[in-house]
């Protein structure tokens, strides 16, 4: 069976290079799950445990012997590689389309090309490159958008024809695409013995590995990592690290304090054949074929085929411990439709012999990203698991951010779209993670263009106004779970077309998100924002106002009722959030944080905040449905339903009131609308949702009200000029690179955290500088249309990339938002970005290789802002978050 095969192949390269192993482990080849004696004891303690030895476990000990730490135990309950690992077909692929990932497999890439050469174990390394196919133009346009970003990072790629796909591969039939995408670096190896050569390094730098023992047990004690249970007895440690592969969920749960990782297995199939008569060339490169759903490469010359069928088996839902992954059932009526779409891409193949079907369980995440970093909930449990399929081509990369994480306190890149802390436990629902990968496997294929959602799991967290805004036509998207709502199509429209309408181009929905942010200028909008992070922290002296001065950047001693914009950074001045905070009292504040915030903000607090009694910090994110009333009829609306008069001389800028509207009390309106258009949010306990939504939409008829959606709310705000945190703002971002040094208590003499790298900033400058830039050259209506995370050039050079961008209805153009870095054009070496570097540049953004001329700004547009107020509170009352 080719599976033994791999496995023998791994055992004799793996004893070949390390002799002392085989003395130290027991030379059992039977994959039975009784171990025999074990002649070297566990050690008592050690700094780190690792759980796993497939190759992310290894990776992660690789990576932090390297790194100096040297005391680590690697733990694996059957034999190392015998997991997914085993299985993998090899194919380490750079072509992400996450920025992150990207350079994860980039990096992996380069270090199994001289893994073989520092470890003397043969990796199968080699490079053949990569075709990805492309049958249809909107699938071309995909790969172009991934190939803009390949090329800036450096990595040699390009878009050919189809002429070129068959001269580079003859077996393949062309006659039905449009285009291809070819990255010359791609490469194949053997991800079982790339595992065994990290082993062997770590070994070598002092790693102890112990086959055979099984994790039954994870010790918490006040919230932190204590030791690890085996069936071997104990080990007392100061770190976890769960790279349990497909069984990383249950382990999670086998602690005191359950640590939630959300991922589930599905079975996946691949096909190995016998060499083909003239056996294929080793240095053929793997095909991609998306909308055929397969991958090909060669294979000891002849083929290994698999891909990511439209109708998946999930498996072990129920869960259940099986040592090392066994070849799961042969299924070939399951696996017919990939055969079909294999012989008609290489039509050739029609006499060749096929060796077996290969079934092994591969698991996937809620969000098709991998899951990496420190448990929200016991300090220490570090985490690295649910490749999604990607396992080899992420295998070095990640493990050398998670090294970088637990050495330093943080990795090298931004790493959040892959933290543990995206999810909270809602996610970790078995029934929920079942019907998730159902949807997650196939979309590993199909097309994704821009704001596609799931469609499985939803529901789950919703506003009390879900059913009343359903039935006005919402059409909605999810964010950490939580329903919300994108626009409100009109009556008469036909929504089965609106909500099949895919593209890359000018959506469907255009000229209703215009409506809305019209009537926003204009009149006034009601958006439901109820998904926002709400908590409360609150002391019996000063101790919330002492804790919480040191941690946010701006100063948060104002007087009761004012509402202040701050962020929440780390040592190195990046925002770890960024939010508003209403001192409601002396010693109590109400701070509102982006949706996804949920677990990572309330960890962050825990970790900072003193242990103090008398110190409560309370999610209240539950307790309130909050109302966006954005427009310049917004205060004529409030004042009616409560009486109160509304004016800016009443009732300021930035400013928080309990307030009755209607018949409900206890409404915590604030003069804030995170757009920069005049109005108010109202944070409503929960079961007067609906009375005050009904009260404020009769009364707002006659001033013109309408509901708007989170569209609208991203075109407003982004024509401001606002960062939301999450997408244009981040850990590895500081104030001064977004034009918010009057948000920072600077000048104040008072001590917070992120200080002294914003004073090293103010010294010596910055590098790299949050723009905004209107397209000029750009047709709306038939180009292509920029989303984020497009290259930007300036005087024909690479400098950054887009962050957010949006079509801005006032301006009749799209603005792009993005960060600008001064590269020096010998050695590419980082520069301090001056105003004049930015002001004297002619700019271009690149959309799917497509450059489009664009004016570069440091500040919105005045005329912007429909009301003369004082700029800093324009600026402070409109920053957004999503």
């Amino acid at each position: 069976a080719a599976g033994m095969f791999l496995r023998l192949l791994s055992d004799i390269q793996w004893r070949a290079a390390h002799p002392k192993w085989r003395r130290m482990t027991s030379s059992q080849r039977s994959t039975s799950t009784t171990a025999e004696p074990h002649p070297v004891s566990l050690p008592a303690q050690a700094q780190v445990v690792i759980c796993g030895g497939g190759i992310m476990g290894t990776s992660v000990a690789y990576h932090l012997s390297k790194m100096g730490w040297k005391d680590i135990v690697l733990l694996e309950q059957g034999r190392l590689a015998a997991g997914t690992t085993r299985f993998c077909a090899g194919i380490v692929s750079t072509a992400r389309p996450v920025s992150v990932e990207l350079k994860m497999a980039h990096y992996s890439n380069k270090l199994y090309q001289q893994l073989e050469q520092e470890t003397g174990v043969q990796t199968g390394y080699m490079k053949t490159g990569s075709i990805s196919l492309a049958q249809t133009q909107d699938r071309l346009i995909s790969l172009k958008r991934i190939a803009s970003s390949l090329n800036v990072m450096g990595i040699p790629c390009e878009i050919i024809s189809p002429k070129k796909v068959l001269q580079l591969h003859p077996l393949i039939n062309i006659h039905d695409l449009v285009g291809a995408m070819y990255v010359p670096e791609d490469a194949l190896v053997s991800s079982a013995n790339v595992s065994l050569a990290l082993a062997t390094a770590a070994s070598r730098n002092g790693v102890q590995i112990h086959e055979r023992t099984t994790v039954s047990h994870i010790t918490v004690q006040k919230g932190r990592v204590t030791g690890v249970e085996t069936d071997r007895g104990r080990i007392q440690c100061e770190y976890f690290v769960n790279c349990a592969g497909q069984w990383a969920y249950e382990l999670g749960h086998s602690g005191e304090e359950p640590v939630h990782i959300p991922l589930h297995a599905c079975e996946h199939f691949y096909l190995l054949t016998h060499p083909l008569k003239e056996p294929l060339s080793s240095s053929l490169p793997t095909v991609v074929d998306p909308d055929g759903r397969i991958y090909i490469r060669n294979w000891q010359g002849g083929i290994l085929s698999g891909g990511f069928e439209k109708n998946p088996k999930p498996l072990f839902t129920e869960g259940r411990n099986q040592l090392e992954i066994q070849n799961l059932q042969e299924d070939w009526d399951h696996f017919g439709p990939l055969l079909s779409a294999l012989l008609r891409r290489m039509p050739g193949l029609e006499a060749l012999q096929i060796m077996q079907l290969v079934n092994c369980p591969e698991s996937f995440t809620p969000d098709m990203r991998c899951i990496m970093g420190e448990s929200p909930t016991a300090r220490g449990y570090f985490v690295l698991a649910g490749m999604n399929s990607a396992g080899i081509s992420y295998g070095g990369g990640a493990g050398k951010y998670l090294a970088e994480w637990m050495v330093n306190g943080y990795p090298s890149a931004n790493v959040w779209p892959l933290d543990v802390k995206r999810f909270g436990t809602l996610q970790s629902s078995r029934t929920f993670l079942r019907h998730r990968v159902m949807e997650v496997m196939p979309l590993m294929y199909d097309l994704k263009v821009p704001r596609w959602d799931f469609q499985t799991g939803r529901q789950l967290r919703t506003s009390p106004l879900y059913d009343r805004l359903d039935a006005q036509g919402a059409r909605w998207m999810e964010k950490h779970g939580f329903e919300r709502v994108k626009y409100f199509v009109p009556p008469g429209k036909d929504l089965l077309d609106l909500d099949h309408s895919k593209t890359f181009y000018k959506p469907d929905w255009f000229d209703i998100v215009g409506s809305e942010v019209k009537c926003c200028k204009e009149a006034v909008c009601v958006i439901d924002m109820s998904s926002f992070t709400k908590f409360e922290i609150s002391s019996t002296g000063d101790q919330a106002l002492e804790s919480l001065q040191y941690l946010f950047s701006n100063d948060l001693d104002v007087p009761v009722g004012h509402v202040v914009h701050t962020g929440m950074l780390n040592e190195k001045g990046g925002y770890e959030n960024d939010c508003s905070i209403a001192r409601l009292s002396k010693r109590s504040f109400f701070m509102i944080s982006p949706t996804d915030q949920q677990v990572h903000c309330w960890s962050w607090l825990k970790n900072h905040l003193p242990d103090d009694s008398n110190l409560v910090m309370e999610d209240v994110t539950w307790k309130y449905t909050a109302l966006n009333l954005i427009g310049p009829r917004a205060v004529d609306v409030l004042s009616e339903l409560s009486y109160a008069p509304m004016t800016a001389e009443h009732f300021p800028s930035l400013f928080c009131k309990e307030m009755s509207v209607g018949y409900a009390n206890g409404i915590r309106v604030m003069s804030i609308t995170h757009t920069g258009e005049p109005g108010f949010v109202l944070y409503i306990p929960i079961e007067y949702a609906l009375h005050v939504y009904n009260e404020v939409m009769n009364m707002g008829q006659k001033y013109g009200i309408r509901n708007a959606g989170y569209y609208a709310l991203r075109s407003l705000r982004i024509e401001k000029f606002f960062a939301f945190w999450g997408q244009d703002l981040d850990a590895f971002t500081t104030p001064m690179e977004c034009g918010r040094e009057f948000q920072v208590k600077l000048e104040k003499g008072m001590q917070f955290l992120g200080q002294e790298a914003l004073l090293e900033q103010k010294q010596n400058g910055v590098y790299k500088r949050f723009t905004m830039f209107i397209l000029e050259d750009h047709d709306t209506d038939m180009d292509l249309w920029p989303w984020w995370g497009e290259p930007i050039f300036r005087n024909g050079r690479y400098v950054g990339k887009t962050t957010s961008s949006a079509y801005s209805y006032t301006l009749e153009r799209h603005v792009c938002l993005g960060f600008v870095h001064h590269f020096d054009e010998k050695t590419g070496e980082e520069l301090v970005v001056t105003t004049d570097f930015i002001n004297q540049g002619e700019y271009e953004i690149d959309i799917a290789g497509q450059r489009f001329q664009a004016k570069a700004k440091l500040y919105p547009f005045s005329s912007l802002f429909t009301q003369r107020r004082r700029k800093d509170e324009v600026e402070l009352s409109g920053y957004q978050r999503e």
